[in-house]
């Protein structure tokens, strides 16, 4: 994966945009295309207390209510902490929106003030697909661009 390729790219597409489901619209398109790994990815935007709401995604159906207290995106909420899950079928009480996927990363979504807005969830149908390296770049990716929103 070439994250400063796709950090350039994202930079250069968002800037200037503060409109959060536009800028997610886009990160979910260049994320997507970026890498074989990535069966599905999306955001899950917080809309009420303790409940995530499908927002931009690309790949198949994903799930559209998530409450904080189920899955890994509900995990990742509650914890406001990054989820890297290997196998999702280890995971205690995981939602299987798509029986396909077989590894998740769900990371956490601050606006300028520091308030949860969203979930980023990326599926692969490849058992163990990510790494310590895609949490820490796109985390970095995700601060940059939702510090100007």
């Amino acid at each position: 994966m070439d994250y400063p390729t796709l950090a350039a790219t994202i930079d250069s597409l968002t800037h200037g945009e503060t409109d959060q489901i536009a800028l997610m619209a886009t990160i979910a398109c260049e994320v997507y295309h970026a890498d074989a790994r990535f069966d599905w990815v999306g955001f899950y935007r917080v809309t009420a207390p303790e409940t995530l709401k499908i927002g931009p995604y690309q790949g198949g159906h994903g799930c559209l209510v998530i409450p904080f207290s189920r899955g890994v995106c509900g995990a990742c909420a509650r914890s406001r902490a990054p989820q890297l899950v290997a196998d999702v079928n280890a995971f205690p009480d995981h939602i299987a929106c798509s029986s396909s996927t077989l590894s998740e990363l769900v990371l956490p979504v601050f606006d300028a003030e520091g308030a949860l807005i969203a979930v980023f969830d990326i599926d692969s149908d490849q058992a163990d697909a990510f790494t310590e390296t895609d949490v820490q770049e796109l985390t970095k990716i995700l601060a940059h661009v939702f510090a100007r929103s």
